[in-house]
């Protein structure tokens, strides 16, 4: 591994000896060569900020002066990122009385491409055509390349088929204005075309259009250009394999990319290891990443923030990312913000979530941005600390903390998970104030957050409000109409999303096996489990046979739903078994329920339901042996009952309760109004058993209620 303080060092070596011939030349008298002194001004501004600013002394002491000197220096403005600098001088030529080039335009244009500076892209264009450079095929490419990263892609075909001449550079150009646009037809077109006129395709062509090719279903489009690479001779160029790898990870293929990997040898950049560790992630890889993070340092690859951050990732087990945080301690990165919120999202996501451990990394940064803030509050929303969430997102606003559509949707979700109307009204508000209202993942969380606190007609209003052209919102609103009985209105909006063509994900097919769960449409819910393969093309995963035996236990039908669990490709976890438990409850088959229990205890042994539910079963049995058992093992294990907790907001205040809590201040005048109550139910029970007729009861029920 080679030290950075190794890097730095030459480089201020080779700065020092361009200095010294500097010096030289001014000794001997050569400064007045205007090809020594270019030469002299083309090596300084390779260097960055220093060799820029000795490059201004030398262009200023310069007492002759051509075109080459000119450009020189506009170049290496435009590389250094100062854009202003370069159209400034840019001006001073003209004035001079030096005439523009082909290079002149190029170098600006180069500029305005980056900087996205449309206006100045647009002023030189008029000075092309004014000076007749149009035809220049240096200067057209240029402005192509400019029109197409400033995301004017018909101006740069415009621009295209106005040039006499074109080259492969104008081509690229064009097609990598397309790759950006997303327009998959046209770029591959615009190849096909480049073929035809027998234009050199080289590393330009192939790259931006292999990242087009991110789903299965390219993959043997993916195949077929790979095989273009080859046969072109450019395999081995470090952006093309990068991108192959990528691109055969995307569309399903982790072995094909790393075929790509393994042939790279030799030829390897540190970003063909980063695409590969992220491939492997990508699959779920991890034990291979882990392997490919050590290996990638043996071969001599420094690590760079894009290389940590992603390990940090894949570290789903708290002492592994322990581990990983020393060390990145003992490397010196522990005051790396991006590095710091890689490692808080670690801790938040690791199998045993530690919010503690998350929160001191937090608390240590001296330095915050906006991701760092959004991730803790996303953890407080997501492990239920909603009140903390509030706080925090109040504490943002009054430091003037950037409020993004991020920090919204965690809110929104804590005030949904607190059920607070009023609040979150409020928070939808301020949505709309900040111009978020129209986000997928702010409306997706409008619509939770209004079906759990009862309101569906408003949760469909946030839903009618978006573009409907992502699945995000509609898996919200199918949810939620499941959620609240409705589970046909929430199929028929799954057949609209199917019949719009908007794109599906695994989450939409839960919402709909959620729906036929909660209706009873074994049928339909057994149809759509078994056509998500071939119709659709997602393969089910864990939570959708989960949905699956969850739908056959509510109707009864337990022998279907371990049948469902023997079709698995994979073995059931403790959700899977969890549902399988409650289907046993449904049913009352007590010694599957058993075995079931006996599994989950195994794989959570601290969770409180496996030992309620089947301490319950035994209870309605009257098996009290079996009963006073799982009482006996969850008092030697620890294991407390987590009671439900109930709440109810009145006048924008939070009134929470737990079955026979008397903490409320107000505990005297609930349960004399409950008491009460219970005496309204009983005095009706009994009138609704006697000889007086329905419309009597009803009646008597109608003025009972109005009067109390």
């Amino acid at each position: 591994m080679r030290p950075l303080n190794s890097v730095i060092d030459s480089s201020k070596y080779a700065l020092h000896k361009i200095f010294i011939t500097h010096c030289h030349t001014i000794k001997s008298g050569h400064l007045a060569d205007i090809y020594t002194a270019n030469n002299l001004l083309s090596h300084y501004t390779k260097w960055s900020f220093a060799g820029l600013t000795l490059a201004c002394k030398l262009f200023d002491q310069m007492p002759h002066r051509d075109s080459v000197t000119w450009n020189t220096m506009i170049s290496g403005y435009v590389n250094s990122g100062n854009l202003c600098s370069a159209w400034e001088l840019h001006k001073s030529m003209k004035r001079c009385g030096f005439d523009f080039d082909a290079y002149t335009f190029g170098s600006i244009l180069k500029g305005a491409a980056s900087a996205w500076r449309l206006d100045v892209g647009q002023q030189v264009h008029a000075s092309i055509v004014k000076t007749g450079y149009e035809e220049n095929v240096y200067a057209g490419s240029a402005l192509l390349d400019m029109y197409a990263k400033c995301e004017r892609v018909e101006d740069a075909l415009t621009v295209f088929k106005s040039m006499p001449q074109r080259n492969s550079v104008s081509w690229n150009a064009l097609i990598a204005g397309f790759v950006q646009e997303g327009d998959r037809d046209t770029a591959f077109w615009l190849l096909s075309c480049m073929e035809k006129e027998g234009v050199s395709l080289d590393d330009g062509t192939f790259a931006p259009l292999l990242t087009l090719l991110d789903e299965e279903k390219f993959y043997k489009v993916t195949m077929q250009l790979h095989c273009m690479v080859i046969k072109h001779g450019v395999e081995h160029n470090n952006t093309v394999c990068n991108a192959t790898i990528t691109s055969y990870s995307e569309c399903g293929s982790l072995d094909d990319a790393q075929r790509v990997f393994d042939g790279a040898v030799g030829f390897r950049d540190l970003v063909t290891w980063n695409s590969m560790l992220a491939a492997c992630l990508t699959h779920d890889e991890k034990e291979i990443a882990f392997k490919l993070f050590l290996d990638m340092q043996q071969f001599g690859f420094e690590p760079d923030i894009y290389t940590y951050t992603t390990i940090i990732s894949a570290c789903s087990h708290k002492a592994n990312g322990k581990s990983l945080h020393g060390l990145l301690i003992k490397r010196g990165l522990e005051e790396s913000v991006p590095i710091c919120n890689a490692v808080i999202a670690m801790y938040l996501e690791s199998s045993n979530n530690s919010m503690e451990d998350a929160l001191i990394v937090f608390n240590s940064m001296e330095v915050k941005d906006r991701v760092s803030w959004n991730s803790i509050l996303t953890g407080f929303s997501q492990t239920g600390f909603s009140e903390d969430a509030l706080k925090l997102f109040e504490q943002m606003r009054f430091l003037v903390v950037d409020i993004d559509h991020y920090a919204l949707s965690a809110v929104l979700r804590s005030c949904s998970d607190l059920a607070t109307l009023q609040l979150g009204q409020q928070i939808h508000l301020l949505t709309v104030k900040s111009g978020f209202e129209s986000n997928d993942f702010v409306a997706s969380s409008l619509i939770f957050m209004y079906s759990k606190c009862g309101m569906i007609e408003d949760a469909r209003k946030s839903f009618e409000e978006t573009a409907k052209d992502s699945s995000i919102t509609w898996n919200s609103i199918m949810f939620a109409y499941a959620q609240h009985g409705q589970g046909d209105i929430a199929l028929d909006l799954f057949f609209q999303m199917r019949g719009k063509n908007v794109k599906m994900d695994h989450i939409t097919f839960v919402a709909a096996l959620t729906a036929c769960s909660h209706i009873g449409l074994v049928e339909q819910g057994q149809y759509i489990l078994k056509t998500m393969k071939s119709d659709y093309g997602i393969t089910p995963r864990m939570e959708h046979y989960a949905c699956a035996i969850d739908l056959f236990g509510r109707a009864g039908y337990l022998d279907e739903a371990k049948a469902v669990i023997k079709s698995m490709p994979f073995e059931p976890d403790a959700m899977v078994l969890k549902t399988l438990l409650g289907a046993c409850r449904a049913c009352g088959d007590i010694e599957l329920a058993a075995q079931v229990a006996s599994h989950l205890l195994e794989l959570e042994p601290e969770e409180h339901c496996t030992y309620v539910i089947l301490s319950n079963m035994y209870g309605d049995l009257k098996r009290w042996d079996e009963k006073a058992c799982m009482t006996r093992l969850m008092r030697e294990r620890k294991v407390k009952k987590v009671p439900g907790w109930s709440w109810i907001e009145v006048k924008n205040e939070v009134h929470a309760f737990i079955a026979d809590d008397r903490s409320h201040p107000h505990c005297e005048d609930i349960y004399l109004i409950l008491e009460e109550l219970m005496e309204e139910i009983k005095w009706l029970d009994s009138v609704a058993s006697s000889d007086s007729s329905m419309d009597d009861v009803n009646h008597i029920y109608v003025y009972g209620t109005c009067s109390f």
